[in-house]
């Protein structure tokens, strides 16, 4: 069995790093990789190949995978060079491309889609999209640093004080919690808001402050995503925003709602009532922003005040983010891969809720 490791067309990310090809190989597998797949993330072929890998060109994998691993999809144009019987493993996001599962049953393949992995105790560790939170989170307060025109910490010097600054994050999910963490370590004062009660002591644990507003609609299988709103909720979480993002040098934003547009939590209003040289880092841009002004891979400049828009910052620290992609990915090939074989166990799970081409032929 051929599991081809293909090179990421638009993220400096590769999926599987040299360190685990050791591990692959004694599933009874060969690995191909493609041609300066790792190179973005500063793996090379050389290193690729001391491990056992086979380093082919694009055209080859496509000819020849039985497993075809990538972080992004193939697009439809290469899916139709492979064979029928390849499975194929990616982030669908078959909650955003809803097509996406009919379109692969139409062609006869299989895909296990990595962003469908339950977010539980028990595939943590295969979770790749808390991994990836995880840096996004430390990522969003580090681009708030740069653009920032003033100090993190408190500052004594011998021309005067200079005040911490103040940090809102909005979301205690992966996330949310890293740039807390992160921002505290900065010496930032730091306050938060989640719709779920329980992150109130993970929020406080870390040294922050937690907002609360009353009346949020909770549920814990929501797998890490926000949950919808009533309107006059949102309303009333508007306005407590406004009030804190006006004393706020940096608002990192985080809510996304599966499947959804991302819920708009800071209005172009809030926006102006802020300090001239704020902050807004909106981890929600691809699915429409949690601010009004968020334009996704941007930054925008509103009355002196810089809204960044990414949800792909993890790419922005490909060497780790590969490391931690790689090793989640390992975990979940042992699950369906066992002596060179595929076995797709549809009694298991984790299996069960990542094929979203349960009905292909």
């Amino acid at each position: 069995m051929k599991l081809a490791v293909f090179k990421e067309l638009n993220d400096q990310r590769v999926s599987i790093i040299p360190a685990s090809i050791p591990k692959l190989l004694a599933l009874g597998v060969e690995v191909l990789v493609e041609k300066s797949a790792g190179k973005e993330a500063f793996y090379d072929d050389q290193e690729y190949k001391e491990v056992g890998a086979e380093i082919v060109e694009r055209s080859f994998l496509l000819s020849n995978a039985d497993v075809a691993i990538s972080i992004h999809p193939l697009a439809e144009k290469e899916r139709s060079l492979l064979s029928s019987s390849c499975l194929l493993v990616a982030e669908f996001q078959p909650f955003n491309q809803t097509d996406i599962s009919q379109k692969l049953k139409e062609t006869n393949f299989q895909a296990l889609s990595l962003d469908m992995i339950p977010r539980t105790t028990l595939a943590q560790s295969m979770d790749v999209l808390s991994s990836m939170a995880s840096i996004s989170g430390y990522k969003a307060v580090l681009e708030a640093a740069r653009l920032l025109p003033r100090y993190f910490p408190m500052m004594i010097t011998a021309a005067g004080s200079i005040r911490p600054a103040k940090v809102l994050v909005l979301g205690a999910g992966v996330a949310g919690l890293q740039s807390i963490a992160t921002a505290r370590r900065l010496g930032a004062m730091v306050e938060a808001f989640d719709t779920r009660s329980a992150a109130k002591e993970e929020v406080k644990s870390l040294g922050a402050k937690f907002i609360e507003i009353e009346g949020a609609t909770e549920d814990t299988g929501a797998g890490g995503y926000a949950v919808a709103q009533s309107e006059d909720f949102l309303k009333r979480q508007r306005e407590e925003v406004q009030l804190r993002a006006s004393k706020s040098d940096i608002i990192i934003t985080t809510a996304q709602v599966r499947g959804r547009k991302a819920p708009l939590l800071v209005p172009t209003s809030t926006v102006e009532k802020m300090k001239k040289g704020s902050v807004i880092i909106d981890l929600a841009a691809s699915t429409g922003g949690n601010c009004e002004l968020t334009k996704n891979n941007e930054l925008v400049n509103h009355n002196g005040v810089f809204i960044y828009g990414d949800s792909n910052l993890a790419s922005k620290m490909p060497q780790d983010a590969s490391q931690l992609y790689s090793t989640n990915l390992l975990n979940f090939i042992k699950l369906f891969i066992k002596e060179g074989n595929l076995q797709l166990d549809l009694e298991n799970e984790i299996i069960k809720s990542a094929l979203i081409t349960k009905d292909a032929q």
